[in-house]
């Protein structure tokens, strides 16, 4: 079958073959009348014009290539993200490919130099560290990249995220609501600021609501991890503090602490009561089913993905480096309940 070319586009659409470029690049589109717009693209889509990149990229310099960096893929909290991202970078004509860490930082810095290395544009980073000199030394370098759910302390790139102390807030009213005074917060690494602001918020809604805040009020996890989870709950249960609700840093780390309360017989949310964050899949689906903090990940990965676009075509613009947070909801379900009586 012969490739359908731009030049075929054009004169289905009745335009120069200029036009039609601009048309269908979304960097230029806004140069273009709507109705040339609809017209071009109507005759691509009835054409099945597919755009020739390799040849795109040697006009522009670029491989239209862009990278996506995450620390687990077998976490379902990145899959949305990687789905927003997808949906905005391929009707520009981008293809993204994802890399997964293993959570270690010489395997993140081997595979950005190996994309990099390869010409690819720029970078989506899920992995960032608070302390990371391999983000510094992106953004020494100038090299387009986005930091997508996790920060840094210098904010040196243009990030995306939600925001971890509303949703950390909804948590601890909620509970305060059902009558918990002694509620522990099971903290995520706090080398991530994920796990830093939800860990800060907790601690700040619980001086809202005039309530005590021991040294063990913040326990942290050495992971984002059903495994991390349970090993601090079952600390949390050895050390004899007195509790009546756990806000856990995800959702991971809530199913482990559920697993291990219903191993020692205490009832959730009968004795006591669990909350999670990021609303993974099948999280609703537990007996009980999880309260969690629900973020717009999908949202997330298509506004990272925009914010890399404009990057990439303004490359040379100065301007502040843009912080984006995203509304969050509290999902209300199962695993929390009023304050058991004593």
């Amino acid at each position: 079958m012969q490739r359908v070319k731009l030049i075929d586009v054009a004169r289905a659409a009745g335009v120069h073959p200029g036009t039609a470029s601009r048309a269908l690049n979304a960097g230029t589109g806004g140069r273009v009348s709507a109705e040339t717009t609809r017209r071009v693209v109507q005759a691509a889509k009835k054409l099945g014009y597919v755009p020739n990149n390799f040849a795109r990229g040697l006009r522009t310099a670029r491989s239209f290539v862009i990278g996506m960096i995450v620390p687990d893929v077998t976490n379902s909290l990145f899959p949305p993200m990687v789905r927003g991202a997808e949906q905005v970078l391929s009707q520009v004509g981008y293809t993204l490919v994802v890399t997964d860490t293993d959570n270690d930082a010489a395997t993140e810095r081997s595979q950005i130099e190996r994309l990099l290395a390869r010409g690819t544009d720029g970078f989506l980073i899920a992995t960032a560290r608070w302390d990371d000199p391999l983000v510094e030394s992106l953004a020494d370098s100038e090299v387009p990249a986005v930091l997508v759910n996790r920060n840094t302390g210098t904010h040196r790139l243009p990030y995306v995220g939600c925001d971890e102390r509303t949703g950390i807030s909804m948590a601890v009213d909620h509970l305060v609501a059902l009558g918990h005074r002694r509620i522990v917060h099971l903290a995520g690494p706090q080398d991530t600021s994920t796990g830093r602001e939800r860990a800060s918020a907790f601690r700040h809604a619980l001086r809202t609501h005039g309530l005590p805040i021991g040294p063990d009020q913040v326990r942290v996890c050495v992971s984002y991890s059903e495994q991390a989870g349970g090993e601090e709950t079952t600390r949390l249960l050895a050390s004899g503090q007195d509790f009546t609700a756990i806000v856990a840093g995800n959702d991971l780390i809530a199913l482990g602490a559920l697993a291990v309360l219903a191993a020692v017989g205490l009832r959730c949310p009968g004795q006591v009561s669990v909350v999670g964050f990021n609303d993974l899949p099948l999280v609703d689906k537990l007996t009980p089913a999880l309260t969690t903090v629900s973020l717009p990940l999908r949202e997330m990965g298509a506004l990272a993905a925009r914010m890399l676009l404009s990057q990439i075509e303004d490359s040379g613009r100065e301007g502040p480096v843009a912080q984006s947070l995203l509304g969050v909801e509290l999902a209300v379900r199962g695993s929390t309940g009023p304050v058991p009586a004593r």
